[in-house]
């Protein structure tokens, strides 16, 4: 990898988003890219994306402690699991993360103390903290639903997830498109 290194997109996703609980279903979506620009308009490609529901059991290896699937605890997961990609994938580029959510990316730098989901942001803070000691880390508010291409295939990713379907392979995506 060059030394421009990699945009990182995150996002998350709960359906519903009342009322929830530990069996309220949420996603998260990673999305990693080379060469972007950062306008949206798409430029650059993806070198890396994944997704998954975000876990409240506690008994569950991959719990990070997420106690409700909510859209913050979403987004939280996204961003930590944007981190932990991070460790074992990258070698000293730079790096920086892009979210939609001022929420996850404040607490996950220290900028902001928890309030809620402390178990959870005490594993981001950990992660952000370990991967911020080793790489040129920052991370970057993009604002949500306004087409930027890489932010909409992060929330498709993590929407996907949150409703246990299958994601649309990038070549068949179209930015909006759920």
């Amino acid at each position: 990898m060059s030394r421009e290194g990699f945009t990182i997109y995150v996002d998350g996703s709960c359906l519903g988003n009342q009322n929830v609980d530990e069996t309220t279903p949420s996603g998260w979506g990673v999305v990693v890219v080379t060469g972007d620009s950062g306008l949206g308009k798409g430029s650059g490609e993806i070198f890396h994306e994944e997704n998954g529901r975000v876990i409240t059991d506690s008994e569950n290896v991959e719990f990070i402690g997420a106690e409700v699937g909510s859209n913050n605890t979403a987004e939280l997961t996204a961003f930590a699991m944007a981190l932990r990609w991070i460790l074992v994938n990258v070698e000293g580029e730079k790096v920086l993360i892009r979210s939609d959510s001022t929420y996850a990316g404040n607490l996950a730098d220290g900028s902001w103390k928890a309030k809620a989901n402390k178990e959870l942001v005490a594993t981001l803070r950990s992660l952000w903290d370990e991967v911020y000691s080793v790489f040129d880390l920052s991370w970057q508010h993009v604002r949500a639903h306004r087409g930027h291409r890489w932010n909409e295939r992060a929330d498709h990713l993590a929407s996907r997830a949150a409703g246990d379907e299958t994601p649309l392979p990038v070549e068949f995506w179209k930015p909006g498109q759920k």
